[in-house]
């Protein structure tokens, strides 16, 4: 049913049913709502461990148990020295002094009550107590000795554990209201705020996170209540807590994680409840203790971050508190893990090829560089004026050659070149013949450029230049070489 708009004002609001808050598996208090019904014969199982039912029952049930049976331990057990002076006939010659009864002034129940009070507590006023000429009293008398130690045993001991349990320990243990999604050092996490409230120390204490989902198989068998670990640093040992001050806990959402396709949208529609164990010892007591709480889907805001509670005040740091549960906002994309990795697959194959052809180019644009200039800055200061003017004309002609579109260019160009560059009358004869040579190289068939796709290196070209030299240039240069 939609929602009807009513207008106050100049605002509208939405007026409908509110929203049914979900069953939980695990109440915010720890509290587990679950409840084991129709079972049978196996109910005598409770009774084979009657001490962990006592303790495990609520106060008040304790409470009861622990009154009623001393009432009626103590009942029964008057009743039993009242029916002994009965039978005795001690309740009608109690006032004669000439008679030894077996208890001495018990003449009724109440005084029968009594002794047995005086007797259990030990509290002994002197007035009545038991002679020896009464074989079936000093019988009933041991038997009551053992059997108020072993009442006395069981129910005191029994509501000493009670007291003593951990669980209220766990009280002043504290878990953030809500759960919160964003970055941290560039990675989407899942994070809550632990903290405790005393001064005391929780001994090894270790945490764990349980995501209780519902499922299907791909057979096809449906799971209600399926439960997948939430890694909060077991492999590195950031599950061992040292709590002495509140922590933020971070699970790693990646390709492991249960919660690898959880995204901002999908989480609106998502149902599910994230429990979290916190398990330690208690300083004082050496006693296990544990404390439970549970998130769902609607406690977990994305895009969120806590605040800060710590500050450093004269020689001690304070803990706020009041900002505990407090959070704010940070930009975090809305995608899931899994479609930011999808992302960058897609478009990382469209990068590569372009960087790494243009890092081939640049490697052997260096390193013809490289040869050349260190070659160059070996010869002496005229031969180096010489062989730049001698590396100009082939290094244009191999730029004007690699080109696709001056693949076929004619002798026109070279000699271009040759108006341009400056040239000394010495260097002339040289220049002529490597531009001869040139020629030839480029006005060759379209047949034959095809099949030397690769244009000669430097290296090669300088080769034929010095082919071309006088016999006076080339006798320094091998000079030089050697």
């Amino acid at each position: 049913m939609s929602a009807v708009h009513r207008r106050f004002g100049d605002e509208y609001r939405a007026v409908g049913p509110a929203r049914r808050e979900r069953q939980r598996f695990v109440d915010k208090n720890g509290r587990c709502n679950v409840q084991h019904g129709n079972l049978g014969g196996e109910s005598s199982r409770y009774l084979s461990d009657l001490f962990t039912t006592l303790v495990d029952l609520k106060w008040r049930w304790n409470l009861l148990i622990f009154l009623l049976t001393y009432t009626v331990a103590w009942l029964v057990m008057a009743s039993m020295w009242w029916g002994i002076a009965y039978l005795r006939g001690d309740l009608h010659r109690a006032h004669d002094d000439a008679y030894s009864p077996c208890v001495a002034n018990v003449y009724n129940f109440p005084s029968a009550f009594l002794f047995f009070i005086e007797t259990e507590a030990t509290i002994g006023y002197g007035h009545r107590y038991i002679t020896e000429r009464c074989p079936e009293g000093i019988v009933l008398f041991l038997f009551q000795s053992l059997l108020g130690s072993i009442v006395d045993a069981f129910l005191i001991g029994c509501m000493f554990i009670k007291m003593s349990q951990p669980k209220k320990r766990a009280e002043t243990l504290m878990f953030s209201h809500a759960a919160v999604v964003s970055q941290r050092d560039g990675k989407l996490c899942l994070m809550f705020r632990v903290g405790n409230l005393r001064n005391s120390h929780m001994v090894s204490a270790q945490i764990r996170c349980k995501l209780i989902k519902s499922r299907q198989t791909p057979e096809g068998e449906f799971l209600p209540l399926d439960q997948c670990e939430l890694d909060v640093g077991f492999g590195t040992g950031a599950d061992q807590l040292f709590l002495v001050s509140p922590l933020t806990i971070c699970h790693e959402i990646n390709s492991k994680s249960p919660l690898f396709c959880l995204s901002q949208r999908s989480l609106r529609s998502e149902q599910f409840e994230i429990v979290v164990i916190l398990e330690g010892i208690v300083e004082t007591t050496g006693m296990t203790c544990q404390a439970r709480t549970s998130y769902t889907e609607d406690e977990v805001l994305w895009g969120h971050r806590f605040l800060p509670v710590m500050s450093l005040e004269d020689g001690f740091f304070h803990v706020d508190y009041s900002q505990f549960h407090a959070t704010f906002e940070v930009p975090t994309p809305p995608y899931s893990v899994k479609e930011q990795e999808e992302n960058l697959s897609l478009s990382s194959p469209l990068n590569s090829p372009v960087d790494s052809n243009k890092t081939r180019r640049e490697q052997v644009c260096s390193l013809d560089c490289v040869d050349s200039t260190g070659e160059k800055n070996k010869l002496p200061f005229k031969l180096q004026k010489i062989s730049s003017r001698k590396e100009e004309l082939p290094r244009r002609a191999l730029r004007m050659s690699s080109s696709n579109t001056e693949k076929t260019c004619s002798t026109g160009d070279l000699l271009k070149i040759q108006e341009i560059s400056p040239t000394s009358d010495g260097d002339d004869r040289i220049q002529l013949e490597a531009l001869k040579i040139n020629a030839r190289a480029l006005t060759q068939s379209t047949s034959d450029l095809e099949l030397q796709k690769n244009p000669p290196s430097v290296c090669a070209l300088e080769m034929k230049l010095e082919d071309n030299f006088p016999a006076k240039l080339r006798k320094m240069n091998s000079g030089r070489l050697s």
